[in-house]
């Protein structure tokens, strides 16, 4: 059937002016990706209800409502992949905040990039990870943004800390995955330029831990041969198994990790006094991050952790990014990527945000944080 060119128009505007508006209510819609299950994904999606319940409150996003369409990838790449290929699959949704774990990022960005095909259909989306680290996220992609600092940035401030407690030999116990690499590469790198020596580097599969006395001899051996700092590059679940084992068979030096170990806060007494670099503690004194967690709190009956306030930053830089930039994901992207870069840079709860040519973050502190009584506090 034919269409007279004045109503092809008119309908050709009309759909471009749906696909602008993020959704088919005039939503706008925002992705939100990572092992939202596991404990290092659960105050990330709380974080972001909480955005979005504020941002609605509020009027929305330029008078439409905000619309969340989260994304479990289990904390697994395969998985991430996944819901990368059904969040970019979705018209609907303008941007995505994610991923969590770096491996999972590294895989997602090969979805959210890629070029319009057959076996990636749709427009790229920006991603804009809260909490990935790894160096390999550099230069992921033109729609691949991190507002956290790299490991670049984390281990030379645990290897520092390290050293202002006195100790000069390390034993290093590492996942075997992106993560864990990129803890053990740049930690060996700052702790060995500042003097000291790594007595031992070893990585680990999840089989390792799974069996309690599975550590014994990497530990047995670090010890043996001096260490006096035990560094853990992985997540919460095996680093508590190996603070554990470590504890057991007597070492009683500091234990230190990167942000990945956040919450062995909630390990119980075995975790007392163990360090953690973070991009954001609950205790950090400024007036807008105080007002954020003592929301979070009374919402939660519980403190965020910088996963949590650094999705909640994405979101209103979101936010920002579409109400003065438009609701085309290219129009996102090109706002983003301008932030610090011809645009102000963006204040959160978490600090400053603005971007280099890559997309990471650019001058993020980095904070020392120590586990006090089930709280992961700024150490003194």
């Amino acid at each position: 059937m034919k269409i007279r060119s004045g109503t092809a128009l008119f309908l050709l505007a009309a759909a471009a002016l749906g696909g602008c508006r993020g959704g088919s209510r005039g939503e706008v819609v925002i992705g939100i990706a990572g092992p939202l299950g596991k404990p290092n994904g659960r105050s990330m999606k709380m974080a972001a209800e909480m955005a979005a319940a504020e941002i609605n409150a509020s009027g929305g996003i330029g008078g439409r409502t905000l619309r969340l369409e989260f994304g479990d990838d289990n904390a697994d790449p395969a998985q991430a992949i996944e819901v990368a290929r059904k969040l970019r699959g979705n018209p609907a949704v303008v941007a995505v905040v994610g991923h969590v774990n770096s491996t999972a990022s590294l895989k997602a960005a090969t979805i959210y990039n890629a070029v319009d095909n057959d076996s990636v259909p749709g427009d790229p989306v920006v991603a804009i990870s809260p909490a990935s680290s790894s160096p390999q996220l550099t230069g992921a992609g033109d729609w691949t943004f991190r507002i956290c600092p790299t490991d670049l940035e984390f281990s030379p401030v645990l290897a520092r800390w390290a050293s202002q407690l006195g100790k000069r030999r390390a034993a290093v116990l590492y996942a075997n995955d992106d993560y864990g690499q990129g803890v053990m590469t740049t930690f060996r790198d700052a702790f060995t330029r500042a003097g000291g020596q790594i007595v031992s580097g070893d990585p680990f599969l999840p089989a390792t831990y799974e069996n309690p006395d599975a550590l014994d001899p990497y530990l047995v051996r670090a010890f043996r041969r001096g260490a006096d700092a035990l560094v853990i590059g992985g997540q919460a679940p095996e680093g508590l198994k190996i603070i554990a084992a470590a504890r057991r068979l007597g070492f009683t030096g500091p234990i230190l990790g990167a942000d990945g170990l956040t919450q062995v806060k909630d390990g119980g007494p075995v975790a007392e006094g163990v360090y953690v670099t973070s991009a954001f503690l609950p205790d950090r004194p400024a007036e807008k991050a105080q007002r954020f967690v003592q929301a979070y709190r009374q919402r939660f009956n519980e403190l965020p952790d910088h996963r949590g306030a650094m999705t909640y930053d994405v979101l209103y830089m979101l936010k920002e990014a579409i109400e003065r930039g438009g609701t085309g994901r290219r129009a996102v992207r090109d706002y983003v990527a301008a932030i610090g870069i011809g645009r102000p840079k963006f204040e959160g709860v978490s600090g400053t945000i603005q971007f280099d040519r890559n997309g990471d973050v650019v001058g993020k502190e980095v904070a020392v944080g120590v586990v006090r009584g089930g709280q992961l506090v700024t150490s003194r």
